[in-house]
């Protein structure tokens, strides 16, 4: 499919992004520039540009005289950024919990409800996940936390096999879940930060099972 000719780097990049984190880009693959610049009608100037892009958010590596690649994530990479997802996400729990109007924590429960409506479909499960952690983070109303967690998470994606695919995870993913919307309405914000914590360290476990 052409872009129009007024598309810009951005909407390349946007482009890109979807197709890596939908795996049809698959990590380590090498990205063939001049057959994407064909394929979309542009010149390859946009494209490196976009390219530029992923690579600062982690989801493309650039190898010297060798060209891009989607990134590949290491053991070490996905454990290191759970880490930093757990301290991030903790800390947003707290504020939450002890700040939030009413009005707020309604609308976590309304989309901890999506949770629990979609936990036979895998696929629906994961994206309901990540709209009530990224309307945990809009709440906290910290602009910085939420723009290191949302490229840590485009690079957690780059793991095809999530944690939340291994067998019972899902399961266990929403019972956390459940335990820290508990703390969350009972405004504990020390309970909440600890549950979170938890919530991605068994993440974590989980996600290098086999």
């Amino acid at each position: 499919m052409r872009l129009r000719e007024s598309a810009l780097y951005e909407q390349v990049a946007e482009r890109l992004r979807g197709r890596i984190l939908a795996h049809t880009l698959h990590p380590g693959s090498w990205i063939d520039e001049q057959a994407l610049a064909a394929e979309y009608g542009i010149s390859r100037t946009p494209l490196r540009e976009a390219l530029k892009v992923l690579a600062a958010e982690g989801l493309v590596t650039m190898k010297l005289r060798r060209g891009a690649y989607v990134t590949e994530v290491s053991e070490r990479d996905l454990a290191e950024v759970y880490h930093l997802l757990a301290l991030l996400e903790s800390d947003a729990a707290r504020v939450v919990a002890e700040r939030a109007s009413a009005a707020q924590i309604a609308e976590l429960l309304a989309l901890h409800r999506e949770l629990e409506d979609q936990v036979a479909d895998r696929d629906r499960f994961f994206a309901a996940n990540e709209r009530f952690h990224m309307a945990l983070l809009a709440i906290a109303d910290n602009r910085w936390r939420s723009q290191l967690v949302d490229d840590l998470r485009k690079v957690m994606k780059l793991n095809r096999h999530h944690s939340l695919f291994k067998q019972g995870r899902l399961e266990a993913s929403l019972k956390e879940h459940r335990q820290i919307m508990a703390a969350l309405k009972a405004r504990n914000g020390e309970r909440a930060q600890q549950l979170m914590q938890q919530h991605f360290a068994n993440g974590k476990d989980a996600a290098w099972l086999t």
